[in-house]
């Protein structure tokens, strides 16, 4: 039995718990835990706290600097030498977790003289090491002012126990980087800040750039912000760029071993942490285990059936099993890292590996099977959000399919992903499955993923390339003999067209599709070309036809609960409003509404294939109402920017220069720091917060069709009017925006035309109230 008083500010004599003292890095990202644990510590109505969580995740460690924390280092006090505060704990009892009922009688004694309290630290409460309840009560029954503070696998089950779950380190979001990222903010989260630590320690100088932030991320990400795991990776780096260091993890984490000499053999490899943390599962935890390490981390109730319960509940307890998100509709989990490599490792030896990819296959093949029928009608939102959260469950499943030759089955997850695609961004991942698999399918399936790869191809900007995709697809479907398919394909093409520029063709298509459409019954289908049709009409100048289309399509969708197609019909809406020729003047209240309810559909749906168009639009209209919103402006356009970088998208080159005058604009008036302030805080916004950035933006006045003169001002004006309210002449304004002199003195006219204005004092006036 070993139990060693450890005095007050003294340390530890034996080297086996040397590596628990907590260096000056060791407890990164743990400010919160040690201040809760603290308080904890504190509460005299708190006997036992017991820290849980995977091997590798830094409870010894934590618990050891909270030990600290609490006793009083700065009085020099040592357990009963009479200097004894009359609160707090006075002294820290290591014992060993395999013979906790050693006589602390002297150390409990001492603390009760001086009124105080004795904290027990019980490290490693594990296996053969985990004492039996009843040794722990016998300990804590040995005085009142008796505190244990044990770190285990799973809780030691007294009465009374308070668990402190100890979780890896937060990892960045995604386990993404984007180089337009602020790196400041990356080198902040606590796993990306211990692993450049412990980095600059094997090789000094090292640090996160933007050239390997991407590598260091993915780092981070692939060990699942273990401590240890990160440790292990970073002393690496004296070989090895981070880059490369992935590369050689990627598929075999649990080949990471080394670690300080003192460390127990547990820590020396991911192999040995693996080990440690499943040793003693029953079987039906292991079983499960084995099934599940083959998911993608960040799985829902799908993986699960009714009587995986109870081992659920077992892997959670041990740290195995990790719930990612528990606000969420339903749960969603994911199998940490090393476990997840080391069981996959276990069953590949044992030659099981493939059946378990076969079967996590089969399970998401009916998935996506059964959510197909439901992604058209009010079922939409709440099946998008199924799929969209089980992308990388989806994506595996269909690699394995095709790596097993199953391409007809592949084929069926790509098409019954057809709404999946764009809304979650995947567009060039969508075309390239449908060009890997349209050669080895039946007709029928080649032709619907010809068609689909070429509304892909729209969604990214390529309008010529996807009419020659939907041209193939049609040619290829006409010998089907399926006129719904074939009038399906002609409304995708007539949309290709349009936005190709020519309306003409458009119209000859959608019309007969439309029709044809109707008349199989096909509703929905039906009513999106409507609301496409409607938009070639109004390109034509056909304002009161396109009108009628859109109200009829726009009612269809909302009466199918089809929020994808309503957002698309509530776009067009929006840009009909802009521009008519029957209307002197854009109608903006109207446009706003517009888009603003395709904005709030967009949030239900989180489309991230329309959400950039919105975002872009309403930017535009928001500038040409309240110029006093230039930096929300910016912040938009450049997180809409960031989104079409996601994507692969890029806008047509008409609204792209339309995009690119509005932002020179604003950064000639705002001067070049608040611009690039405001163009950072976009940069850092999400789908969810690029929509609340934007309906935050005040709404345009109701019940006008026109506005005040400031809304009848082109994106052009309103920067030679903002320039002329600053004081600036004709010729300076030229130099500041690299016009000749006489194209701004016909701005000027125009601006005092529109603003009704006789002076350029009274133009600076009007500038001044909006701004």
């Amino acid at each position: 039995m070993r139990m060693d008083m450890l005095l007050t500010h003294g340390a530890r004599p034996d080297a086996a718990r040397a590596h628990r003292r907590p260096a000056d890095t060791d407890l990164i990202g743990r400010t919160e835990e040690l201040r809760v644990l603290d308080e904890w510590l504190r509460d005299p109505a708190v006997r036992l706290v017991t820290l849980t969580g995977a091997p590798g995740a830094g409870k010894s460690r934590l618990a050891g600097a909270a030990a600290e924390a609490v006793a009083p280092a700065r009085t020099g006090s040592t357990a009963g030498s009479g200097a004894v505060p009359r609160a707090g704990v006075i002294a820290v009892v290591d014992c060993d977790p395999a013979d906790p009922g050693a006589a602390v009688a002297a150390s409990v004694r001492a603390g009760a003289a001086g009124g105080g309290r004795v904290l027990l630290l019980l490290d490693g409460c594990d296996h053969e090491a985990r004492p039996a309840p009843v040794d722990v009560t016998r300990l804590l029954d040995t005085g009142p002012g008796v505190v244990v503070l044990a770190t285990a696998l799973e809780p030691l089950g007294v009465l009374g126990e308070r668990l402190f779950p100890v979780h890896p380190l937060p990892v960045p979001p995604d386990g993404e980087y984007d180089e337009d990222t602020d790196l400041e903010r990356l080198c902040a989260v606590p796993s990306v800040e211990l692993f450049t630590v412990c980095a600059a320690r094997a090789r000094p100088g090292f640090a996160v750039t933007e050239e390997n932030g991407r590598a260091v991320a993915g780092l981070c990400a692939l060990l699942d912000g273990l401590p240890a795991a990160l440790e292990l990776a970073a002393a690496r780096t004296r070989w090895y760029e981070p880059a490369t260091l992935l590369s050689r993890l990627r598929d075999r984490p649990g080949q990471l071993h080394g670690g300080p000499a003192g460390a127990p053999e547990r820590h020396r490899s991911l192999t040995a942490l693996a080990e440690y943390g499943c040793r003693g599962l029953p079987d039906a935890e292991r079983a499960l285990l084995d099934r599940l390490c083959v998911y993608r981390p960040g799985f829902g109730t799908h993986a699960l059936e009714r009587a995986d319960e109870p081992a659920v509940d077992g892997l959670l307890d041990r740290g195995v099993l990790a719930l990612t998100d528990r606000a969420g509709a339903e749960p969603r989990y994911a199998v940490r890292e090393p476990f997840r490599s080391y069981r996959g490792a276990a069953l590949e030896g044992r030659g099981e590996l493939t059946t378990a990819r076969d079967e996590h296959a089969e399970r998401y093949h009916r998935l996506v099977t059964a959510a197909a029928p439901r992604l058209a009608g009010t079922e939409q939102a709440r099946w998008l959000a199924v799929l969209g959260a089980e992308t990388a469950n989806v994506l595996a499943a269909l690699e394995h399919s095709h790596a097993r030759g199953a391409t007809e089955r592949a084929a069926t997850l790509v098409l019954g992903c057809r709404q999946m695609w764009p809304a979650r961004g995947l567009l060039r991942e969508g075309v390239a499955w449908c060009d890997r698999l349209a050669a080895g399918v039946p007709q029928a399936a080649a032709v619907r993923l010809n068609d689909l790869g070429g509304e892909l191809t729209a969604a990214l900007g390529d309008p010529v390339e996807a009419v020659r995709r939907h041209r193939t697809a049609l040619a290829d479907g006409k010998r089907l003999g399926d006129r719904g398919l074939s009038a399906r394909i002609t409304a995708h093409l007539g949309a290709a067209l349009l936005a190709t520029g020519d309306a003409p063709g458009a119209l000859a298509s959608l019309e007969p599709a439309v029709a044809a459409l109707e008349a199989v019954g096909a509703a929905g289908p039906a009513a999106r070309a409507t609301t496409t049709l409607a938009a070639a009409q109004h390109a034509l100048g056909h304002s009161r036809r396109a009108a009628d289309l859109l109200d009829r399509g726009t009612a269809a969708l909302r009466r199918l609960g089809d929020l994808r197609g309503l957002t698309e019909a509530r776009y067009v809406a929006a840009l009909l409003a802009m521009s008519s020729p029957d209307r002197p003047d854009p109608d903006e209240p109207a446009a706003d509404a517009a888009l603003r309810e395709a904005l709030e559909l967009c949030r239900d749906t989180v489309d991230l294939s329309v959400l950039p168009r919105l975002a872009e639009e309403f930017a535009l209209l928001v500038l040409r109402r309240t110029p006093a919103q230039q930096p929300r402006v910016v912040r938009l356009i450049t997180a809409a920017r960031t989104l079409r970088r996601r994507t692969g998208s890029t806008p047509p080159p008409a609204h792209r220069a339309a995009l690119e005058e509005a932002l020179t604009g604003i950064r000639s008036r705002l001067g070049w720091s608040p611009y690039a302030l405001a163009g950072a805080e976009g940069r850092a916004l999400d789908a969810t917060g690029l929509i609340a950035e934007a309906l935050s933006a005040p709404p345009a006045p109701p019940g006008k069709a026109t506005g005040t003169g400031e809304k009848r001002l082109t994106a052009r004006q309103l920067q030679v009017a903002l320039l002329v309210s600053e004081g600036l002449t004709n010729r300076q304004i030229a130099a500041r925006l690299d016009l000749s002199e006489w194209t701004v003195v016909n701005h000027v006219r125009q601006i005092m035309r529109r603003l009704d204005c006789a002076s350029r004092v009274q133009v600076a006036w009007a500038i001044g109230k909006w701004t």
